[in-house]
């Protein structure tokens, strides 16, 4: 995989640069937060980058932190939210921007960007929100994505996504009983009727 390129900018665009690199040019599709730091053609950058290979092709994103890199790739797991959508919302601030809004619950500033709709916005933040830790205040500290095996969190998570809110489903689960988060979640439904 690409990790990363460095070399001279050959063309910048409003939503992609070219960087040749030992006589190879690559293009990058970029945000228009990691464009601004990208300097006139003939200069030197070094662009962190993701490599997605498909059946029509490969693309490869630019970004100018490694911190951009992981929230593009958050955002790509959220379901509904592809590459260039996700590229539109890193557009929208800086990463520090996004996590404070996605912790806050700001989905409006989520609908703002074009191709998301309410739900959209809705299922990032419900998506995000438990898988960011850590503080969202400047520096260089790193996104932590964390992953959780309990049940209770999983089934709570199932049935945010069917549709409940956070407390409805904390609520339904406090009397729910089972092992496994299918079990959990079909006792909260059977219970809740």
């Amino acid at each position: 995989m690409i990790a990363s390129v460095r070399g001279t900018v050959l063309v910048r665009r409003p939503d992609a640069v070219v960087v040749e690199c030992a006589g190879v040019g690559y293009r990058l599709a970029v945000s228009a937060q990691t464009l601004r730091g990208v300097p006139r053609v003939g200069e030197q950058i070094l662009l962190h980058t993701h490599l997605i290979a498909r059946d029509d092709g490969m693309l490869l994103f630019g970004f100018a932190s490694e911190r951009e890199r992981e929230l593009f790739l958050l955002l790509t797991g959220v379901q509904s939210v592809g590459p260039k959508v996700a590229l539109a919302v890193l557009s929208g601030g800086s990463p520090e921007e996004l996590l404070t809004a996605i912790a806050g619950g700001d989905a409006a500033r989520f609908q703002a960007v074009p191709g998301i709709g309410k739900r959209t916005a809705e299922r990032i933040i419900v998506e995000l929100r438990e898988k960011v830790a850590g503080t969202v205040s400047g520096g260089a500290e790193e996104i932590v994505i964390t992953r959780t095996d309990d049940p209770r969190a999983l089934a709570r998570q199932g049935l945010v996504g069917l549709g409940f809110t956070p407390a409805e489903a904390d609520a339904m689960l406090d009397a729910a009983v089972g092992e496994t988060p299918e079990e959990l979640i079909g006792h909260a439904l059977r219970s809740s009727r």
